[in-house]
């Protein structure tokens, strides 16, 4: 099987944020120049496929599926950022890399990026909690069998979104992928 290797698809990583950006804004609810749009209240719930897929709106102040992380907030937005940064650059790194290896490595700087935004600005923005300590917004709703995960017992999947689904896509990607990961090298320096 043939696999194209070109540029890294800094397109799709930013597109995914913008997307990711506009359905929680849509949810949420915004109003800019005048224009509002009031968005869904926490816990409403609009079926889109009956009971099995719902948009409804939450808040995760916590991470992945809801769990708590007390007063570590400011350090997982902190966290956030780092893995931001640390995923953007190697994405800028893999120029002619496997295809799929830099559509995964776009996914999770994708996913990363945009619940980053949500930690550390939206609680300012809607004057719900301080610079760096927002909620994330999810809003994806979907009914599955129960399950107990981490120790705890869901009766349907914890809601998610874009940027959620990113993160879980591009690792299982990662994971599937690994050997085909090129080396994080350091460029040489002329004369050393």
């Amino acid at each position: 099987m043939s696999v194209q290797h070109g540029r890294p698809p800094w397109g799709l990583a930013v597109g995914l944020v913008i997307l990711d950006q506009l359905t929680k804004l849509l949810v949420k609810g915004f109003s800019i120049a005048g224009w509002t749009h009031p968005g869904l209240q926490p816990g409403q719930s609009i079926p889109v496929l009956g009971d099995w897929v719902r948009i409804t709106f939450v808040e995760n102040p916590g991470i992945a599926f809801g769990l708590p992380v007390g007063e570590g907030k400011v350090l997982l937005t902190l966290f956030s950022l780092g893995a931001s940064i640390a995923l953007g650059w190697y994405l800028g790194r893999l120029q002619g890399a496997h295809r799929w290896v830099q559509i995964a490595v776009a996914l999770l700087f994708a996913g990363a990026t945009g619940n980053f935004i949500d930690r550390a600005f939206y609680g300012v923005l809607y004057g719900e909690a301080p610079l760096l300590q927002g909620s994330v917004v999810d809003f994806i709703d979907v009914e599955f069998p129960d399950f107990t995960l981490f120790g705890r017992h869901y009766t349907r999947w914890p809601v998610f979104n874009i940027a959620d689904a990113c993160i879980t896509i591009g690792v299982v990607m990662a994971l599937l992928l690994h050997r085909h990961f090129p080396p994080v090298r350091r460029r040489r320096i002329p004369g050393t």
